[in-house]
């Protein structure tokens, strides 16, 4: 793994991916973002059962690293084709992990950066951050899933003034409006996220992955397909030990450990 990615799992399952470029602000590379795709390849394994995204340094991640960018331009290159070979896969497989992901957002989150953290399940700001959809500054649209990610988050008219507007938002403003989940104090941020995984990572998972994935049915299908995937995983989640073990756990007035099966 290159040490632009950090990778640590501790002993109660709490995968934590830090992005470890502090001195430009975290900005993405082509061999930043393979390696962020090998880590969330690692998170997918079985021992792990939540994982928190964050930043090194005062910065989140402010995207795409635009002085790679331009060389890339220069060489002739420009027709973006890291939107495929690398955001797209990358948010897929942070989407698409089976366990709740925490984005700690430690600084400014912009562009990709931002979007990396609209594709986490939850969101905790430090107080002193910012988000910016800057895609426009330069003349591009959205990438990294923040055209189906954001408007779910805070409706399609704030999305496009994010977008189009391109101007930050602040860390209060961005409670206000549903884009984060809470407002920390910057020095506690690591303790506080770390905290909450801790909880996530000691609850039921299997009913997690359930949860996202009906949440990501009923995103795009009709009231037929949520409930069919309702369905569908509430037949699996029945036959999990978890779920027995915590029905009995219930009636006998006790409490219950989740063992993720």
């Amino acid at each position: 793994m290159s040490d632009t990615i950090r990778y640590d799992v501790s002993a109660g399952g709490v995968a934590t991916i830090t992005l470890a470029r502090p001195e430009a602000l975290n900005a993405l590379t082509v061999e930043m973002k393979l390696a962020l795709l090998d880590a969330l390849g690692r998170a997918a394994d079985d021992d792990v059962r939540a994982v928190v995204l964050t930043g090194e340094g005062r910065a989140f991640c402010v995207g795409q690293d635009l002085r790679e960018h331009a060389d890339a331009l220069d060489s002739g290159r420009t027709d973006l084709d890291t939107v495929r070979e690398h955001y797209n896969p990358i948010t897929r497989a942070l989407t698409g992990l089976a366990k709740p992901v925490i984005a700690a957002v430690n600084g400014t989150a912009a562009g990709a950066g931002a979007s990396l953290a609209f594709g986490c399940d939850l969101r905790l700001a430090a107080d002193n951050a910012s988000f910016l959809m800057a895609f426009a500054r330069v003349g591009l649209g959205p990438d990294t899933g923040a055209s189906w990610t954001l408007p779910r988050l805070i409706g399609q008219g704030r999305a496009a003034a994010m977008l189009m507007l391109a101007e930050p938002v602040a860390a209060a403003q961005a409670l206000e409006m549903g884009l984060v989940n809470a407002v920390i104090p910057g020095a506690d941020l690591p303790a506080a996220a770390a905290e909450l995984a801790a909880r996530l990572a000691a609850g039921p998972t299997q009913a997690y992955a359930a949860i996202k994935r009906t949440l990501a049915v009923a995103a795009t299908g009709d009231l037929d397909a949520a409930l069919e995937a309702e369905a569908a995983a509430q037949a699996l989640l029945g036959r999990t030990a978890d779920h027995q073990n915590a029905t009995k756990a219930f009636l006998a007035k006790q409490p219950v450990t989740f063992e993720g099966r």
